[in-house]
């Protein structure tokens, strides 16, 4: 499977913005997807994810009430609605795909085989 990431760019802090995350060539319906984000000198971080039935979910604890991950798999997306974003939420922001940890989140890059590009996501003060 290939990711098409999609959505980012410069919004004022409190806006709202939706990220997508789109499969080429298998379905993302026997995956787990993630959504990870990366800032300027720090390291990747977990930031939202959800097991292959969308039946489990997670969010890091910055984003809760805020961040929302869904998918439809009738377009193969995923999506990432950000809501009241703040300038920390800034930074690159990928979304990933797992076969081998599809039953339930992951917080950990490693576990996943498969990347998008990266979309970035600034948020000015």
């Amino acid at each position: 499977v290939q990711l098409q990431a999609s959505g980012g760019g410069l919004v004022e802090a409190g806006s709202s913005m939706r990220l997508s995350c789109v499969a080429a060539g298998h379905s993302f319906s026997t995956y787990a997807v993630d959504w990870f984000r990366q800032a300027p000198g720090k390291e990747r971080e977990f930031v939202a994810g959800m097991n292959w039935s969308g039946d489990t979910k997670y969010y890091r604890d910055s984003v809760k009430g805020r961040f929302t991950i869904s998918k439809d798999n009738a377009k193969n997306t995923v999506y990432l609605e950000m809501n009241s974003l703040k300038p920390e939420d800034t930074a690159v922001y990928y979304c990933a795909a797992s076969a081998n940890a599809a039953g339930y989140v992951s917080f950990t890059p490693t576990n996943f085989e498969t990347w998008g590009q990266g979309t970035l996501v600034t948020v000015s003060s």
